[in-house]
């Protein structure tokens, strides 16, 4: 798997510093809490493999986070998003540089709740929440059972809610730290610089946003090249050349990506200082938006 360089500035660099110099917290021992996908609550979670496509359909429909996927989504986003894990768990530290006492944390596309878990392991701001919203029921259910399994654990995390709703329509509260991974790409183009202005209203200062997407690229032979690999990684994990083919047909209407730079000047233009690039995998990237 090819792995672009991750950048960090000099001053990520020496907050992070900041970090590992620290002095112990109660909750420090939560960093050693177990990643997402090997959490209970009651039962294990699913480790059911993705065969959604690997049999032959008569008329592929158009991709949906319902029952189906859910039961496989570990697996699903696990074998199709190259740094994914990687992403999930630095979002957790990434946002206890932002996070301020008192202040909210939303988890936006929330799905089975692995950033809202990985906040809560990593955030010891005094007086967090975190607030997690998805528009599918059925993650929604999944994610709350997962929750309570993370309660169930481990004493001391922040409070969470969890709400079945459209971030669209969300009353947004103020917040320090707003995460959207892999969710403002299913978002129609022409809402998508408005749902990013109520955010950077919502900020407060020294806050940030984290926005995790899958890119396109202006240069055709940069998209292609790119394209091509993340292909081969699919095959790496798995899938079968009839199973790459059918789910690209069932998401190719429902999920628009962006370039880099489209959402760079989306981020400014919806009111953010400033636009950092932190992390890319192939055609898959991490941002991070200062107000």
């Amino acid at each position: 798997m090819l792995a672009i360089a991750i950048s960090l500035n000099t001053q990520t660099l020496q907050a992070a510093w900041r970090f590992i110099r620290q002095p112990a917290h109660p909750r420090a021992n939560l960093a050693k809490m177990p990643a997402f996908s090997t959490y209970t609550a009651g039962t294990a979670v699913s480790k059911e493999p993705d065969r959604l496509f690997a049999q032959p359909l008569a008329q592929v429909p158009d991709f949906a986070f319902n029952e189906d996927v859910v039961r496989v989504f570990p697996d699903m986003i696990k074998r199709s998003v190259p740094g994914y894990p990687t992403i999930v768990e630095n979002l957790g530290v990434l946002a206890a540089q932002f996070a301020q006492p008192g202040s909210v944390l939303y988890d936006l596309g929330s799905s089975l709740g692995a950033v809202t878990q990985a906040l809560r392991r990593h955030v010891r701001t005094d007086g967090c929440r975190v607030i997690a919203v998805d528009n599918s029921a059925a993650m929604v259910e999944r994610c709350r059972e997962y929750l309570n399994g993370q309660d169930s654990m481990f004493q001391e995390l922040l409070p969470v809610e969890v709400i079945e709703g459209d971030i669209l329509a969300l009353e947004f509260q103020p917040a320090s730290v707003v995460a959207l991974n892999f969710t403002l790409q299913f978002i129609a183009r022409d809402q998508r610089t408005a749902l990013l202005s109520r955010i950077r209203q919502s900020l407060l200062p020294g806050g940030a946003l984290i926005l995790s997407e899958k890119l396109r690229f202006e240069d055709e032979q940069e998209h292609a090249l790119l394209t091509d690999l993340h292909i081969a990684f699919k095959r790496a994990n798995g899938y079968s050349e009839l199973e790459i083919a059918q789910k690209r047909s069932a998401i190719e209407n429902v999920m628009k990506p962006d370039s880099l730079e489209e959402h760079r000047e989306r981020l400014l233009a919806a009111g953010f200082s400033k636009v950092v690039p932190w992390f890319q995998c192939l055609n898959f990237a991490s941002l991070i938006a200062l107000p």
